[in-house]
């Protein structure tokens, strides 16, 4: 848990909260050479007066990642699996499992230990890679917990595009209410950009808007921390920026918000 700059001096005030899967890659490099930084980069914006002060909370994965972050089962092709030959069984779909977790475990512990603002409005969760498809599954079927997410790098590949397809089974400007973030890296294989388009343009047609929808493309990133590290101040102004405006792209990156 990262408690923000004047947690301790301001005994009265109570802070919005962010949940990170992965959490063993957000502020130490230990686990995989790499991290996303957030540490830093909130307090720096924090101390800056470029977001207002809010608490972290990084959930770490283990060998069951696979099986916690993924909505459906699903058979994994050979490039996906590394497994050669024959298909093999399918995994994953433990994702309704480990929400329930968050939901009833995981965040009446945090608020009854830190001073935290409960309502949903006032939490978001927040992944890439599988941990971005756990996200975005969380804002559409938790929004009595989760009010905003940060889509980074959704794996939009599992099973067949589910996330597309979850996305369009919702009802028209049924997600208004949700604040989401998704961005792609412009290498992270031939189908990511196009994928992350179409479904952001689903995500427009059901409600999104740029109030509540920020799109953006990373031309030269690719699907790894030191990427999704550079990323992460727009995310954090996204979710707690002090004018609550969508950001900006930043450097290197490109402002996509519009349907196409």
């Amino acid at each position: 848990v990262w408690l923000p700059p004047g947690y301790e001096t301001e005994p009265q005030r109570r802070y919005p909260v962010l949940v990170l899967h992965d959490g063993q890659n957000m502020f130490d490099a230990s686990s995989s050479g790499a991290e996303w930084q957030l540490d830093e980069s909130a307090q720096r914006l924090v101390l800056g007066g470029q977001v207002q002060p809010f608490i972290m909370v990084a959930v770490p994965s283990g060998r069951d990642r696979v099986f916690e972050l993924t909505p459906t089962a699903a058979v994994l092709a050979p490039e996906r699996s590394g497994l050669s030959g024959a298909r093999g069984l399918p995994v994953g779909g433990g994702l309704p499992a480990y929400a329930r977790y968050l939901v009833e475990d995981l965040k009446p512990a945090i608020d009854a230990r830190w001073r935290t603002l409960p309502g949903p409005q006032h939490w978001a969760v927040g992944g890439s890679s599988l941990g971005g498809l756990a996200s975005l599954w969380l804002a559409l079927h938790h929004r009595s917990t989760f009010g905003a997410a940060l889509v980074v790098s959704p794996s939009l590949w599992w099973d067949d595009g589910f996330a597309l397809r979850d996305v369009q089974a919702q009802p028209a400007a049924g997600l208004a209410p949700v604040r989401l973030w998704l961005s792609m890296g412009g290498q992270e294989g031939a189908g990511a950009l196009p994928a992350a388009r179409q479904l952001r343009d689903a995500l427009v047609q059901r409600g999104g808007s740029t109030r509540t929808l920020a799109y953006t493309e990373a031309p030269e990133d690719r699907h790894d921390e030191a990427s999704w590290a550079r990323r992460g101040p727009a995310m954090l102004q996204f979710l707690h920026g002090v004018s609550q405006a969508l950001p900006q792209a930043g450097a290197g990156m490109q402002d996509a918000s519009a349907p196409r």
